[in-house]
Order: C-alpha cells, then sequence, then structure tokens
C-alpha cells in the first residue's frame, strides 16, 4: 500500500490543496513497517489535479488534516481512501499511528466553503 501525506515546511499541511510537496510512504501493513519514503513536489494548484495526480504516483490512502468534499469525492472516484482530521504534525509518525490503529483525528480541518476547498 502507498499512502501520500501533504506537507509544507516539513510537516502535514493543514490545507490539502496548497502544500508544497507530498510525502509518500510505501507501506507493509501486515508488518506494520514503512518500507519505502519519497518526498515529491506538489504539483501546480488547479482544482481537481491532484485526485488524478496521487492516482498515477500510486497512492492508496491519503492522510490530511483537512480538505474540501469535493476533493474527497474525487479522490474517492481514483479510488484512494481518505483520512481527514489527522492531529499528527509529522507526516511519518501520522502513517505509523494509523497503521498502529493510534493516529489522533479531530474534526476536518478545512475551514473554506465547499467551492473553495474543491481542491
Amino acid at each position: 500500500m502507498k499512502y501520500a501525506v501533504p506537507v509544507s515546511g516539513g510537516v502535514m499541511s493543514p490545507h490539502f490543496g496548497h502544500c508544497e510537496q507530498f510525502a509518500f510512504f510505501d507501506v507493509d501493513e501486515q508488518k506494520k513497517e514503512i518500507t519505502n519514503r519519497e518526498f515529491i513536489v506538489s504539483p501546480e494548484h488547479q482544482p481537481g489535479l491532484l485526485p488524478v495526480w496521487l492516482a498515477q504516483k500510486g497512492a492508496d490512502v491519503v492522510i490530511a488534516g483537512g480538505m474540501g468534499p469535493r476533493a474527497v469525492d474525487l479522490l474517492q472516484q481514483q479510488s484512494i481512501n481518505v483520512v481527514l482530521g489527522a492531529m499528527e504534525s509529522d507526516p511519518e509518525q501520522a502513517v505509523l499511528n494509523y497503521l498502529r490503529g493510534a493516529l489522533a483525528t479531530g474534526d476536518n480541518v478545512c475551514d473554506h466553503d465547499s467551492r473553495e476547498c474543491a481542491h
């Protein structure tokens, strides 16, 4: 499985659609271990582009603090599972905590209206 986490300034970005890069983690889910990590600069922001780009990069799961409902729908259309409300700032630790069933989550931190958060 491949997990993707939006990152800005070295920490999980609070806004999925405007992150600097994505951290991609290849995971052995049975061993609950990360087997590979890669950071890739996010493409220029265009509504609807990130879900297709993430699918092309092989993402199976996106862990994010927040995103708009349209982005969630578009990711799910690409067969990418979405975990929202992640409160962990370290992207690698977020994935490890998720694998262990210990990821602290809260509300979707996207505070924009639905149209603006449709990234």
